[in-house]
């Protein structure tokens, strides 16, 4: 007996200062696991079945706060995505410190999300964000660029600073800015060629100017309810520097504009965008999860993934979502679609415009709040597919023909 109390008196003195340090501050793990079995018919290929994850929905972290006082606190965020199905090894997702206050709102410093992609349009507007339904990359209805500015699956900022402001009669505001040397912090890999490229594959979040360039993106939008309507009303603007190794070859600085609107009534629900390209830098290129691969190091030119949404690099281009939702008790109706055009010309002005046109049809049912099911179909048709050339050699090529893709999953958060 005595020796069953000392080492009880040990384990708890071991434990005593474990428990101090997390006095005042609270710890809460949160994730999601996700499957989808998906078969992906190509024009001219054969079809690919596949049970996993490949738009890298699954992940797990930890997100931390301490009470300041005074209204203010301070948060921390540590998190891992991968591939349920695959078994393929964890990739960093967010991971960043920071303070937030009611009165003036948040800011973050480190590996984040861009404002295009959580804040104003992007993924918050598309019900199939992370799964193979999902309007960006392949679907070709939203940029979704390896640089981690546009709505790409598993797209992040590195070496970040994230502001969002409190809301205020509707109005509300996020920017992030970048310093220099961003493009060189990658956790997995550096962009290719001695900063020339992009680093998307592996990376996926390589911004910032190589030579002390620094890149941003700022977004607002504006919420109001009438009548038992709810209406959204969002614009930004991308800036991703192209750094002097990209200027000697003759690239230019990369612009995109946004600007798109949502509206709810009851259970009915409208969304849509428009993005208008620059000189794509980071555009001209799809991050894996976007484009579907499996193998973030599959071989050039893989029919496991494409790139419906890239522009020609150093090109110019526009894209335009529109969906629809409809919720019937437990079960979401969705139909959504949209365009992408790839101008002619670019760093390559032999490079030929394309243009990709697609619609997506489905359902998410929850089974209950934190699980569900969800399943559907997508269509792309692809004008002049071979039309252009990728910025890198690692991504997915532009599609060899219409595509169409059924599919059906079910997710658990926790």
């Amino acid at each position: 007996m005595k020796k069953k109390l000392i080492a009880l008196a040990v384990a708890g003195a071991l434990a005593a200062p474990v428990v101090a340090s997390a006095q005042g501050t609270n710890v809460t793990i949160f994730g999601r696991v996700q499957a989808e079995y998906s078969l992906v018919d190509f024009s001219g290929s054969p079809s690919q079945g596949t049970l996993q994850d490949n738009s890298r929905s699954s992940r797990w972290g930890l997100h931390i706060t301490e009470d300041l006082g005074n209204g203010l606190r301070a948060n921390a965020r540590l998190e891992m995505g991968l591939n349920a199905g695959s078994g393929s090894a964890t990739t960093p997702r967010e991971q960043w410190v920071g303070l937030s206050s009611a009165q003036w709102g948040d800011v973050k410093f480190g590996r984040v999300q861009s404002p295009f992609k959580d804040f104003a349009g992007g993924m918050t507007i598309d019900p199939f964000a992370y799964t193979t339904l999902q309007a960006g990359g392949s679907g070709g209805t939203m940029s979704a660029g390896a640089n981690g500015l546009g709505s790409g699956a598993n797209t992040f900022v590195n070496s970040a600073i994230r502001f969002d402001s409190a809301t205020i009669e509707g109005f509300s505001f996020a920017a992030i800015l970048m310093p220099g040397d961003a493009n060189t912090l990658s956790p997995l890999q550096s962009g290719m060629l001695s900063g020339f490229l992009p680093g998307g594959l592996g990376s996926n979040g390589n911004t910032g100017g190589r030579n002390g360039e620094f890149d941003g993106q700022a977004a607002a939008k504006y919420h109001m309810d009438f009548m038992g309507m709810g209406m959204d009303i969002f614009g930004g603007y991308s800036r991703d520097n192209a750094n002097q190794a990209q200027k000697a070859i003759g690239l230019k600085t990369e612009e995109v504009w946004r600007v798109g609107a949502s509206w709810a009534f009851e259970n009915f629900k409208l969304s849509g965008q428009y993005e208008d390209i620059n000189n794509a830098i980071g555009s001209a290129t799809c991050s894996s999860a976007a484009a579907l691969v499996a193998n973030p190091m599959d071989a050039p030119g893989s029919s496991t993934g494409q790139c419906n949404s890239a522009m020609n690099a150093g090109g110019d281009g526009n894209i335009w979502f529109a969906g629809a939702q409809y919720r019937l008790g437990n079960t979401t109706l969705v139909a959504q679609g949209g365009m992408t055009k790839a101008h002619a010309g670019g760093l390559n002005p032999a490079a030929g415009a394309r243009k990709a046109d697609s619609f997506t049809v489905g359902a998410i049912h929850n089974l209950s709040k934190r699980t569900s099911l969800f399943g559907g179909y997508q269509h792309v048709y692809v004008t002049n597919p071979t039309g252009g050339t990728n910025l890198d050699s690692l991504a997915p090529i532009y599609a060899t023909g219409n595509r169409a893709t059924y599919t059906i999953g079910v997710r658990h958060n926790f």
